[in-house]
């Protein structure tokens, strides 16, 4: 009788062993099947930018001495409406980056007046089609657009993504 127990008390841990490897996986297949503890947030708020070419191929004329640097991230910004409103917010928003600042250049396509502390201010030469009033587009360091915000996207919304982008994407 004991011979049995003993074989019985193994198969029972083998079979716990078995459960604690295989629960895990269950229970995110289930998850992801009925939808259950999955958040529905998104955690972007800006969208991809498909019909935006290279920013090399942008139509745009510099109107400012501010260079736009090589290697870091470029928030451009089409200063067409609320221009002093929303070129501030996006300054406000840079400064809010922290020691991450550097890594980010802020641009003015279009508008008036004197540039903000480290913006460059540019112009189109031609408005292209892909172009919308007050549009700002978050683009990397090899010139890739990586993000557009409409003009209905809140600066802390854009800072939440640019915050996500700059973590992902290690110097």
């Amino acid at each position: 009788m004991a011979v049995v127990n003993h074989v019985a008390r193994q198969r029972i841990k083998l079979l716990l062993i078995f459960i604690i490897f295989a629960a895990p996986i269950v229970t995110a297949w289930g998850m992801v099947e009925w939808r259950i503890g999955v958040p529905d947030e998104t955690t972007a708020h800006g969208s991809p930018t498909d019909q935006v070419p290279s920013f090399e191929l942008w139509p745009i004329a510099p109107m400012s001495d501010a260079p736009v640097s090589e290697g870091r991230w470029i928030l451009a910004f089409d200063c067409s409406l609320q221009c002093p409103e929303r070129r501030d917010l996006l300054w406000r928003m840079h400064r809010a980056l922290g020691r991450d600042a550097n890594r980010l250049t802020r641009m003015s396509i279009g508008g008036e007046g004197e540039p903000l502390p480290g913006e460059a201010l540019v112009a189109w030469r031609e408005t292209p089609r892909w172009s919308q009033p007050n549009k700002v587009w978050l683009i990397d360091p090899e010139g890739r657009p990586a993000l557009a915000f409409s003009a209905s996207v809140p600066a802390a919304d854009i800072l939440d993504d640019t915050q996500h982008l700059f973590k992902v994407n290690a110097r």
